[in-house]
């Protein structure tokens, strides 16, 4: 906001980022263990690309309800109560002897983090609002795959020298130390008051026609961005072992998402400053799709990550940043719902339709042509955003 101490809001922001780094860690847990589970459970990859995707499934009824709820209840209390129930996922999934409690956590997890992921991007918008935008939602995002770089080193590690349970329980205790810091710490920007009462008609349920149609193109970009991603993390170092890695070494993928910290962040400034978003994302789009495209060729596999996570995944904040053009802050809370309500359908179909893949041709690297199909058609949705946003300016 424009009253806004900036070291107040850089702080709140530092606050956000921490507690959702743990969204990430607890999503990647199945991911970084999903090899024990094969040997250990007699799970195929088809199950494994369905529990990756569980993860997602709750978005597709509880986002809608969750914007809703924002008229009755605080943020901070909202993403708390989001952080715990990822917490108590990850301790469901720890229990598991089978596919069914697996799933049951995975459920439980994903519900937190379809809430706590909706409260947070709404929270970083009603703090930056008008105001380097871009750049901040670029910090919020990269908190994302801080928390999956840390579950691919630090899973690994403790499935090989504990067990695969240790992972999930690992990012069970983060998520709740991240729920008492938002209890404690967070509190509202200025002049953007918690609104309870539900008959104020600046808070009405709904989205006009021109803000539903760029609130469902806005989320396609997301969507498909981040479902090429999930992909890449989930089968990429399947490819690196086909191409005679070790399963640890094979974890050199990380380095896509440690680079990300930083280069989501520089994205989203090189878009403020200079206003070239949607440059920014086309060029960023076609290192992606050519890194993924070019990851058969392990022998450069380090260089291709790097370049995946220095340039290709560079635009998140600058596709978050299209939320705050799809709709008014008055429905924002809503918007968000719908935003994620889409959302989460492309996140729930695009691992299993991997693992699909997978399954079929017993060859790692389709699935990971199937993420550079994503990202490529993650470019022609946002050029489908700027058409529909000029034909309504237009009317």
């Amino acid at each position: 906001m424009s009253d806004a101490p900036d070291r107040t809001r850089w702080l709140i922001l530092a606050l956000l980022f921490s507690c959702r780094t743990g969204l990430g860690l607890q999503f990647q847990a199945l991911g970084s263990v999903s090899s024990s589970l094969v040997d250990q459970l007699g799970f195929n990859y088809a199950e494994i690309g369905t529990l990756i995707g569980l993860f997602m499934l709750p978005g597709l009824v509880l986002s809608l309800p969750a914007g809703y709820a924002g008229r009755y209840f605080a943020d901070r209390t909202l993403v708390a109560s989001a952080l715990l129930s990822l917490a108590l996922g990850g301790v469901i999934a720890a229990a598991a002897h089978g596919f069914g409690l697996l799933a049951l956590g995975r459920i439980a997890a994903g519900m937190g983090f379809v809430i706590s992921t909706i409260y947070f991007t709404k929270m970083v918008a009603d703090w930056f609002a008008g105001r380097e935008l871009a750049t901040a939602m670029g910090m919020l995002v990269a908190s994302w795959p801080v928390g999956i770089a840390m579950g691919q080193i630090g899973h690994v590690w403790l499935a090989a020298n504990y067990d695969w349970r240790a992972a999930f329980l690992v990012a069970a205790v983060y998520c709740m130390l991240g729920a008492i810091a938002m209890a404690l710490l967070y509190r509202q920007p200025p002049r953007v008051p918690h609104a309870p009462a539900p008959a104020q008609g600046a808070m009405a349920v709904g989205l006009p026609r021109s803000e539903l149609v760029l609130t469902l193109l806005a989320a396609s970009v997301w969507g498909l961005f981040n479902a090429g991603y999930i992909v890449y993390l989930s089968f990429a170092p399947r490819v690196l072992v086909a191409g005679g890695y070790g399963a640890t070494q094979a974890a050199a993928i990380s380095i896509a998402s440690w680079v990300m910290i930083f280069s989501i962040a520089i994205g989203g400034q090189i878009a403020d400053r200079t206003g070239k978003r949607d440059l920014v994302l086309y060029v960023c789009s076609a290192v992606a799709v050519a890194s993924l495209l070019l990851m058969c060729e392990t022998n450069y596999a380090v260089l291709l990550s790097l370049a995946f996570g220095l340039v290709g995944m560079a635009s998140a904040g600058v596709i978050m940043a299209l939320t705050g053009e799809a709709m008014a802050p008055q429905r924002r809370a809503f918007g968000m719902g719908v935003f994620f309500s889409f959302y989460f359908v492309l996140m729930t179909a695009a691992p299993p339709i991997a693992g699909w893949l997978y399954d079929k041709t017993a060859d790692p690297y389709m699935p990971v042509l199937f993420a550079a199909a994503l990202f490529a058609t993650a470019a022609f949705a946002n050029y489908g955003f700027r058409l529909a946003k000029r034909k309504f300016a237009n009317t």
